[in-house]
């Protein structure tokens, strides 16, 4: 085989996976999003997130929810993406709709992310940073992770189920709930392995 086709084939694989982390993270946003609403009461409140709702000039918006936790970590949870804060390493926002992670020496927000543009001044990662930012976007995942874990342990799999049929369409990509938690382990295993995958790559 030459080395252009394995490089096409290596590309072809990298491609997969990163279309598979966006899908991931876009079937995980859709899920937030009805857990907030659920009938029998509002899932992330009860879990500990604190709701701040939008101000008058930006009724266009949605609350933003936000989960402070042990170790000065925190995670801000939007439409658009989710960013975690860790006091040691600093702080990354994933993108809904691209799963490429953006990085800043910031581990908190200095104000609520009603739009990306109140976020934090975001980059890819320097090289001297990649570390810090996988170690963040590990910590993320595995947080996401033991959410939906937990999820099936406290409200049964009947309901991450009937959240998820809401979503399906027949066109979407779709992970099944019974394999909804470890699909987010195995990223974890490929962001681990190979983070530079799902950096874009510099011009």
């Amino acid at each position: 085989m030459s080395t252009a086709l394995r490089a096409n084939d290596h590309e072809r694989v990298e491609g997969k996976i990163l279309e598979q982390a966006v899908s991931l993270l876009s079937q995980q946003v859709w899920c937030w999003g009805r857990d907030i609403v659920r009938p029998e009461g509002n899932w992330l409140l009860e879990i500990g997130f604190d709701r701040i709702e939008p101000p008058a000039n930006r009724k266009d918006c949605s609350s933003v929810y936000t989960l402070t936790m042990p170790r000065r970590r925190c995670v801000a949870l939007r439409g658009f993406g989710v960013f975690y804060g860790d006091g040691e390493w600093g702080g990354v926002f994933l993108p809904r709709f691209t799963f490429h992670p953006r990085y800043t020496t910031q581990a908190t927000l200095n104000r609520p992310p009603w739009s990306d543009a109140d976020l934090p001044t975001l980059n890819t990662p320097t090289k001297s940073q990649q570390q810090a930012c996988a170690m963040l976007t590990l910590d993320l995942i595995d947080w996401i992770h033991r959410y939906e874990v937990n999820i099936v342990k406290q409200l049964g799999i009947e309901y991450r189920r009937s959240t998820l049929l809401e979503r399906e369409n027949g066109t979407r990509r779709f992970v099944p709930a019974e394999n909804f938690a470890s699909a987010w382990h195995e990223l974890s295993c490929q962001v681990a392995s190979n983070f530079n995958v799902f950096l874009e790559p510099r011009q």
